[in-house]
């Protein structure tokens, strides 16, 4: 199994995740010729994909599908919710009804070898979900755009061998800046998204001796840095970590360019 992330953050978001037989995107917030120049690059054809699983209908989880469908139809998998959310964009009500294909939470959706569950989260949209897969014996949990940690996500992130998790700002640094008090408290509410602090604490409450890989997503160009929410990770790893093998790597998904391939 391969991962890697196309690029994450508010201009962005979109994953990839690979087997021999089958080929996922989740979301496609970025251009139709971004998502299809970095899958060739790392020598993935577009038009095999297997399906594209979409979180919410926020434009950087949705933006480039209605460009890149129209050139590679491909199954969308995603709330009726989001999936209403779709057809609202421009160019979004020319999509085939056949690619629409409504899931719902807590549902488990069967690629062959390929097994995803999806979860309820806690996020300003319409009906938002994060996405866990299995396949070849290893496990992959991914929330990003969720504003608090809640027993579902806990039990839908544990026992994972890689974490692909929101650290999106840095609280002293967003408290500081320059956006207006109510995109502040949106930012910090039950239903904004996690700072560096709260992704080390999910971590904690998921972390086990299989976790070999945790990727810090989605980080606000204005109030985080890199660095920072590696520290942040870092010291919390270093509190926690009570097993014999090597600590998780730590890997930082870029903001509008994709990450190294990550082969499971």
């Amino acid at each position: 199994m391969v991962f890697f992330s196309l690029a994450s953050g508010s201009s962005g978001n979109c994953i990839y995740l690979g087997t021999k037989q089958t080929s996922l995107l989740f979301d496609a917030g970025i251009s139709a010729k971004k998502i299809e120049g970095y899958l060739l690059s790392n020598m993935i054809a577009p038009e095999s994909l297997t399906g594209i699983l979409l979180t919410h209908e926020h434009i950087d989880h949705i933006g480039g599908l209605p460009v890149f469908l129209k050139h590679n139809p491909t199954p969308l998998y995603g709330t009726a919710k989001t999936l209403a959310g779709v057809r609202k964009l421009r160019g979004g009500e020319c999509i085939p009804d056949e690619l629409f294909h409504p899931i719902k939470p807590g549902e488990e959706i069967d690629f062959g070898d390929v097994k995803v569950t999806c979860c309820p989260i806690p996020h300003d949209a319409g009906d938002p979900v994060a996405f866990s897969v299995k396949a070849e014996g290893r496990k992959i949990g991914m929330a990003t755009d969720l504003g608090m940690i809640t027993p579902e996500i806990v039990s839908h992130l544990s026992d994972s061998d890689l974490l692909y998790l929101e650290s999106n700002y840095d609280r002293y640094m967003l408290l500081a800046g320059s956006y207006p008090y109510s995109l502040k408290r949106r930012i910090m509410g039950e239903t904004g998204h996690l700072s560096n602090e709260d992704s080390a604490r999910l971590v904690s409450h998921v972390i086990s001796e299989k976790l070999r890989y945790i990727v810090l997503a989605h980080l606000s160009q204005e109030n985080n840095m890199p660095d920072l929410a590696v520290i942040t990770m870092q010291n919390e790893l270093d509190g926690i970590w009570n097993y014999d093998n090597v600590k998780p790597k730590l890997i930082v998904a870029p903001r509008d360019c994709p990450m190294e391939l990550l082969e499971m």
